[in-house]
């Protein structure tokens, strides 16, 4: 279970807030509010029932506390209470923070108000207990004695943590300090600094810790075993002597994936003609979706119907319940039925348990030849990074078992001093499928386990053989080491070269200018998981306005270093000149026709010379595609163009007319394949717009040998919709008319 937690933000919103200082062009509520959307909108994205927030406002024009009737305690008001924060509570607090007209409003009793909410909320229960205050110090400042103390006594007992940032605090370890600052704020920075060091809490600019907010935060999980249970070395039932060791196992590395987005709708309002929706991820089984408590989205259910061919019902199809389905196994062009009484057969029934199955050393041993069922067999001792197959796990003795522990630490030490790996066979649950994993020692300085991934069974791994990029070996066997398709020394040595000016191991330098890696794991960081994250977060407290560019830390490694591209680029002009590189000319959108005319030398018409007459030529359905080509070559205007492209059109609907089946349907799609993508490379696409359309409405009308609607999803299937105009300038069709295309009406 997670952490508890309770935080109170303190907000200053006085007046002195409103005003735009250093050179900012926003003012400093607005800044400051930067940081505590960021803070606040975090613990809403973590949906956790266990991490509470409740927000104060500082110097409000009006008072609304439990104190309020001293008068100490004026223009501070408690915006939330402490509770868990969703995107309605959001909503309000955007509302009602906003900037007051007033400079009253003492912020230790803020403080206390704060100690006060946290005190009722917790009680004596076990809390992380936090206060944040954001303030520029210009307000009234009551800094009774007698009263910090109690105020220090009561944070340091409950053991709570207080934070302060203020706008444009003085700051040496961040190297800022304000010029021409205002006594009265100066005076409150040293109030406050007395107050944090006497509480053993934190008080900083709050620029820094605006500038930290690019810095994405990673979310510490706690871990759940995938695996309780022993570690075995021999049978245990068959054996005395096989060990046995009680184990954990838990997950070293996990994939984090990006936010996942739900599917609502926007609710229907009094006066609205339809509904919008907004559909992302579809559940696989009927499901409905959690109440969003928001006023302009509601939920959606999703179903799913089966339906089969039935020549009786109407349209031909009919409906059926999940229930009446029988589960079967394609085997060929057939499918096997297995009742739910036989299936069982299956299934291969396995108990949970980790077992020790064989080792391998370090070293790279290839094969071993041992004897298996009286034959020779070569068994594969060598592990390769490559045969890994999921992310890591560890394996630690159990916790609470001393015994345990130390007999693990033994194995451990064992494979260590050995430098060996252990193979062991992993059923995590009962009549779940086997795993094979490899099992590596490591030894630290606080702790001892075992590092395990999944490996491939024999049925797992394919062997593909390449040819050598070094050599070129001939169908005779002789072996080439000189060839226009292998690298000579010049460009190898060119090649090496500017990898070794490209490299990045010790471009970086540390705090004390020595050289470093350039991009250390730590700083290196998921654009896709924190993009979407910053945006959702931004888009939940500014529901209009755009969302800001991507934090600099995450683009930061986008591109190599500016400095290092510049150093390198006497290297890059060496490798450019021994390899020849040369500039692709820009792709010709269209082509002349008579594109493969051989002219003879003298330039005479040798068809006109011999006397014979251009006769008509036709397509020949046997030989379609090359005559097609052949024809569209030697074409010299548009009408003989649409003249061929009918006489292929013809073809292919007598072969889906003809068809038996769809034994014919694969021929007819790679003829209508050819037909598009010649009419798009002449730049003559309406003359496959007409044969589409014309072809769709023959199908619709079933003109073309009956029902072969089939037909036309294997057509939908291979994309050959309409050209559109951004596909070819020269068509008609928008991209609207293109997607309207595949609309069955």
């Amino acid at each position: 279970m997670a952490e508890k937690e309770a935080t109170v933000y303190i907000v200053d919103v006085g007046a002195s807030m409103g005003a735009k200082r250093n050179g900012r062009i926003e003012s400093d509520l607005d800044f400051a509010m930067r940081y505590v959307w960021d803070k606040i909108t975090s613990t809403v994205a973590l949906d956790r029932k266990t991490t509470t927030l409740g927000v104060i406002g500082l110097r409000t024009d009006d008072t609304a506390n439990e104190l309020q009737n001293e008068e100490s305690f004026q223009n501070i008001s408690v915006l939330q209470e402490i509770s868990n924060i969703l995107l309605p509570e959001l909503k309000e607090l955007r509302r009602r923070i906003t900037l007051s007209n007033t400079t009253n409003g003492d912020a230790i009793s803020a403080v206390v108000i704060a100690i006060q909410m946290i005190t009722k909320y917790c009680k004596k229960l076990k809390y992380k207990r936090k206060i944040i205050l954001v303030t520029d110090a210009r307000g009234p400042l009551d800094a009774d004695p007698d009263s910090v103390t109690e105020i220090t006594k009561k944070i340091t007992q409950d053991d709570m943590e207080l934070v302060v940032l203020g706008v444009d605090f003085d700051d040496p370890e961040y190297r800022f300090k304000e010029e021409d600052k205002d006594p009265q704020k100066a005076q409150n920075e040293q109030t406050f600094q007395a107050l944090v060091d006497s509480c053993g809490g934190v008080i900083g600019t709050l620029q820094q810790a605006v500038e930290e907010l690019g810095m994405p935060r990673l979310k510490t999980t706690r871990p759940v075993p995938l695996y309780k249970g022993q570690l075995t070395l021999g049978d245990p039932e068959t054996y005395e002597t096989a060990a046995c060791i009680d184990v954990e196992r838990y997950p070293r590395t996990m994939i984090r994936r990006p936010m996942a987005a739900s599917q609502y709708v926007q609710r229907l309002h009094q006066g609205d003609d339809d509904t919008q929706s907004t559909r992302t991820i579809l559940p696989d089984v009927d499901t409905e979706m959690p109440d969003t408590n928001a006023s302009d989205l509601t939920n959606v259910k999703s179903s799913r119907t089966y339906r089969v061919l039935d020549e009786e019902a109407p349209g031909g199809k009919k409906d059926v319940s999940r229930d009446d389905l029988a589960k079967g196994y394609e085997y060929g062009r057939t499918a096997v039925h297995i009742s739910e009484t036989d299936e069982n057969v299956t299934k291969l029934e396995t108990q949970a348990a980790l077992e020790l199955i064989g080792f391998i050393p370090w070293a790279n041993v290839s094969s071993e030849s041992v004897t298996l069922g009286g034959r020779a067999t070569d068994v594969l001792l060598k592990y390769d990074r490559y045969m890994s197959m999921s992310v890591s796990s560890i394996i630690i003795g159990q916790k609470t078992n001393s015994k345990a522990i130390m007999a693990l630490s033994s194995l451990i030490h064992a494979l260590f001093e050995l430098e060996s790996y252990a193979v062991a066979r992993l059923v995590p649950k009962a009549d779940k499928g086997p795993v094979i994993l490899l099992l590596a020692p490591s030894i630290e300085v606080d702790y001892e386990c075992l590092l395990d991934v999944q490996i491939p069974f024999t049925e797992d791994v394919r062997s593909y053989k390449f040819p050598p990029l070094d050599r070129v070996v001939t169908v005779s066997g002789k072996i080439i080491k000189e060839h226009r398709n292998l690298p000579n020394e010049a460009l190898a040595k060119a090649m090496s070269d500017y990898v070794d000016q490209m490299d990045l191991s010790t471009f970086g330098r540390d705090d004390d200018g020595n050289p470093s890696e350039y991009m250390p794991m730590t700083e290196t960081f998921s654009p896709v998981l924190h993009r979407i994250d910053q945006a959702v977060r931004w888009r939940a407290v500014h529901p209009t306005e755009p969302v800001p560019p991507p934090y600099e830390i995450l683009t930061r490694y986008s591109n190599p270093p500016e400095d290092l591209v510049s150093e390198s680029k006497r290297q890059l002009e060496k490798l450019v000149a021994a390899a020849d590189v040369k500039k692709v000319p820009p792709k010709v959108q269209g082509r002349r026709r008579n594109r493969n005319e051989v002219k003879p030398l003298s330039g005479l018409n040798v068809e006109a010379l011999l006397g014979g007459d251009k006769k008509k030529a036709r397509i020949s359905p046997q030989n379609a595609i090359p005559d097609f080509r052949r024809l569209l070559d030697n074409t010299e205007s548009i009408d003989e163009m649409q003249d061929i492209a009918r006489q292929l059109g013809r073809i292919i609907e007598t072969r889906i007319k003809d068809s038996f089946g769809d034994i014919s349907y694969a021929r007819a799609i790679e003829e209508i394949t050819v037909m598009r993508e010649e009419m798009i490379d002449l730049e003559e696409p309406e003359i496959y717009n007409e044969f589409a359309r014309d072809l769709k409405r023959k199908l619709l009308l079933e003109e073309l040998g009956g029902n072969r609607k089939d037909f036309w999803w294997e057509f939908r299937k291979s994309k050959l919709g309409l050209i559109d105009s951004k596909t070819s300038e020269g068509s008609k069709a928008t991209e609207a008319d293109a997607m309207a295309f595949w609309a069955l009406k």
